[in-house]
């Protein structure tokens, strides 16, 4: 992962060799957040039940599916250029049918489906196992939607097909949906309320990821802090359990304990958290436990009140601050990475160095950082002028950044002289001379191959390092392994 990011959308093909003697291609391409690369395998893994081995070749699907981000209005744009790609290939292959999957889907249903004709078949986050029935409507030449929410689906029964698999790494969906509402995020929109997955179904694809050799899993949701099974439905529908369902409930902080404890030797990873839901319980539980990678990404967006207000972000400066001492006086090495929007509307200089004031108290280790884009539907959107000038927005984005790469610089040269657990998971993009991997605390980490492979846990000694990587030697292997 790099350091400083500026830009949320990363497109990639996900493929998968199939062991089944299916008939029908299916391309997928994925847009935006974690979420919706880990929701890619679950649909992979439907459709391969209904006769579809995946391919890399566009030209030779059947079936192209993307799997859509709306955060964001360059997301959109680059998926509509997308979609202009494959519908000159459907010129030549008249029989491939397009889909648009995800919260663009949800969002612009009717645009993309009727007014635009550009696609087959619309599919929410929440549909896919209708996608036999959907494949069905638009084989027989009509065209097929699915947008609707659920109070319920998580999606617990579906083993997920390892798509693109490194074999080492691996996401596990624990949450769907979001309650929080921040005005400028279109997230609780498309991806409809909370709810949270049967912990015995999270363990259950954690073990067996184990038995397949996978050396480390991310749980993953909007969310994650919000975690809470208490035996089924919306989070905001707690308070009518019954007294018995709320003594036996699992927050998030017991879920990483029984994760943890169940395969203590493979590393576990989390996101993403919101710091008005990060609860001490899950700090402590963190500390405890050391395949608990020592890592939070705590988005704060702003580091102004007054605009924290406005975006309805439910934490100050001063809880924000007063969270983060308290992780690093119980996980001194913790490494803290941070989500930050410029120039949302009515926000002023002095709020804009509220910002950079925050950023050099908490000297994140690394950040992803956008211009605010405004997003119809938002509360931002439709009570909020985007009042800020295009040039101001990129002026202080780029201060943002500048300021954000300094203190990687500053993070990562306090792992020189260490010895520190790195977990293989490939080639150096840059050297086949080289291995690639992760410490504890997220960073990358780079090394000459000697005899060492792919999955293994190596000790390296940090010789040298860039804002963005640590560059070391193996010193051996390490006790886990």
């Amino acid at each position: 992962m790099k350091k400083v990011i500026d830009e949320s959308v990363q497109g990639s093909v996900l493929a998968i060799e199939s062991t089944l003697s299916n008939t029908r291609k299916l391309y997928i391409e994925s847009y935006g957040c974690q979420m919706n690369f880990s929701d890619s395998e679950i649909v992979a893994s439907i459709l391969a039940k209904e006769g579809f081995d995946t391919t890399q070749v566009l030209d030779d699907a059947d079936l192209v599916l993307v799997n859509t981000c709306s955060i964001r209005e360059k997301a959109e744009t680059t998926v509509r250029k997308r979609l202009e790609k494959f519908n000159a290939v459907k010129k030549t292959r008249p029989h491939m049918k397009v889909g648009v999957l995800g919260c663009m889907a949800e969002r612009l249903k009717s645009q993309l489906l009727e007014e635009e004709q550009i696609v087959d078949m619309v599919v929410g986050p929440d549909a896919y196992k209708d996608l036999p029935n959907l494949i069905q409507e638009i084989d027989e030449g009509r065209s097929a939607v699915n947008v609707l929410l659920s109070k319920e689906e998580t999606y617990g029964d579906v083993a997920p097909v390892r798509l693109n698999s490194n074999g080492v790494t691996a996401f596990v969906t624990i949450t769907r949906g979001c309650d929080n509402m921040c005005t400028f995020c279109v997230v609780p929109f498309t991806r409809g309320r909370e709810r949270s997955r049967d912990p015995q179904s999270i363990l259950s694809e954690v073990n067996a990821l184990w038995e397949k050799g996978f050396k480390e899993i991310t749980l993953l949701g909007q969310n994650v802090d919000s975690y809470l099974w208490y035996g089924g439905g919306l989070k905001k529908d707690f308070t009518k359990a019954s007294e018995m369902q709320r003594a036996s409930a699992t927050n998030f902080a017991k879920l990483l304990q029984m994760v943890a404890e169940a395969q203590p030797n493979m590393r576990i990873r989390f996101s993403t958290s919101n710091p008005q839901d990060m609860t001490l319980d899950v700090i402590e539980t963190m500390s405890r436990y050391d395949n608990i990678c020592k890592y939070i990404h705590l988005p704060v967006q702003s580091g102004s009140n007054r605009i924290l207000k406005a975006m309805n972000r439910l934490h100050t400066r001063e809880e924000y601050f007063k969270l983060i001492d308290n992780i690093k006086k119980i996980i001194p090495d913790c490494a803290i990475s941070q989500d930050m929007i410029s120039g949302f509307p009515t926000e002023t200089e002095e709020d804009h160095q509220d910002t950079l004031s925050l950023m050099e108290y908490v000297k994140y280790d690394f950040g992803f950082m956008f211009a605010y884009s405004e997003r119809p539907g938002t509360s931002a959107a439709r009570k909020l002028e985007d009042d800020i000038p295009a040039a101001t927005k990129k002026r202080r984005l780029q201060e943002i950044i500048t300021l954000q790469q300094k203190h990687a610089l500053y993070r990562t040269k306090q792992h020189l002289g260490k010895i520190e657990e790195v977990l293989i998971e490939g080639s150096s993009k840059k050297s086949d001379a080289h291995w690639m991997g992760r410490n504890s605390q997220n960073t990358v980490v780079v090394f000459p191959k000697e005899h060492y492979a792919v999955g293994e846990f190596v000790n390296v000694e940090i010789k040298d390092c860039t804002s963005a990587t640590l560059l070391g030697k193996a010193v051996g292997y390490t006790k886990q392994q």
